[in-house]
């Protein structure tokens, strides 16, 4: 099924995983869907590496989610690094696997690159992206939103400029980048309604389950980290497992709260951890039934 048939007034919740280490095979993230599978999600999007890296093993990872677990898989595909040809190439295969959805993105430039130089050819915007798979008419498109603006782009009113012309290219669904402040999601959704995006809109969530790690992150996305978590981070920080608990006590409130605000749906970022994917699952139960 495509995504934009899944967003019919129920709110969606969904994964995003990704490839392990050339070094580790791909059991390691098969373990991982089997557990995440019997979570029920809408759907899981796979994500490959800067530059086109771990591409292959995406494909192989999507055409598992989709042909074996038997859920609806969205492959991500970016511009770097890639022409026209290129791209029709990856969608192609998709088609050929049964794949009807694609996470449209610009993707970010490989690491030691100074910034995103398109390739010959290639494509140097997003929307550019989202109008040649349009253009085959087989897919349903998502792209990303940012909350607190793009990292290249912190002024979020003509951020969400460059988002509404995303849009009018053709996509179905948007999926926000992480955030751990919820006022500053539903003050942008306000902002993107008001100019006439009417597209879902799921949430994006990466619980805090080591805090250096989320440290490095929201250094190169831009992700704010508000007063409340820092706290936590700066409490709980030098200990792993309790890290990790407040991590997930503090990811599910904020899921709850956003589910009683009747966001379309929640993207879970889950860092192919399944246990702890299952413990806010798990925590946030009761708001889903309501």
């Amino acid at each position: 099924m495509k995504i934009n048939g899944l967003f019919t007034g129920e709110q969606v919740i969904s994964f995003e995983i990704f490839p392990p280490k050339p070094d580790f095979p791909l059991d390691t993230v098969f373990a991982t869907l089997e557990e995440l599978k019997g979570l029920n999600p809408a759907f899981i999007s796979v994500t490959y590496g800067a530059g086109g890296s771990s591409s292959a093993r995406s494909i192989e990872i999507v055409d598992k989610v989709k042909n074996h677990y038997g859920v609806e898989a969205v492959a991500h595909l970016t511009c770097v690094g890639a022409t026209p040809d290129t791209i029709d190439t990856v969608l192609d295969r998709l088609q050929a696997l049964g794949v009807e959805n694609i996470l449209a993105l610009r993707g970010d430039p490989p690491a030691g690159d100074d910034g995103f130089v398109p390739p010959e050819n290639g494509f140097a915007y997003a929307k550019d992206l989202i109008r040649h798979v349009k253009g085959r008419d087989c897919f349903s498109i998502a792209a990303a939103a940012y909350p607190e603006g793009h990292l290249e782009c912190r002024d979020v009113d003509r951020d969400i400029e460059y988002l509404q012309q995303k849009v009018e290219q053709g996509v179905d669904l948007l999926i926000t980048q992480l955030f751990f402040d919820n006022a500053l999601f539903y003050a942008f959704m306000e902002k993107i309604r008001a100019k006439g995006i009417a597209c879902p809109v799921s949430a994006g969530i990466m619980p805090v389950l080591n805090a250096s790690q989320v440290k490095r992150i929201t250094s190169l996305c831009g992700a704010g980290i508000p007063a409340k978590l820092q706290r936590l981070m700066e409490k709980y920080g030098a200990v792993p497992a309790d890290m990790e608990k407040a991590g997930i006590e503090y990811a599910s409130e904020q899921i709850v709260d956003l589910l009683a605000h009747k966001v379309n749906g929640v993207h879970f970022y889950t860092m192919n951890k399944a246990r702890q994917t299952k413990e806010i699952m798990g925590n946030i139960a009761g708001a889903l039934r309501k």
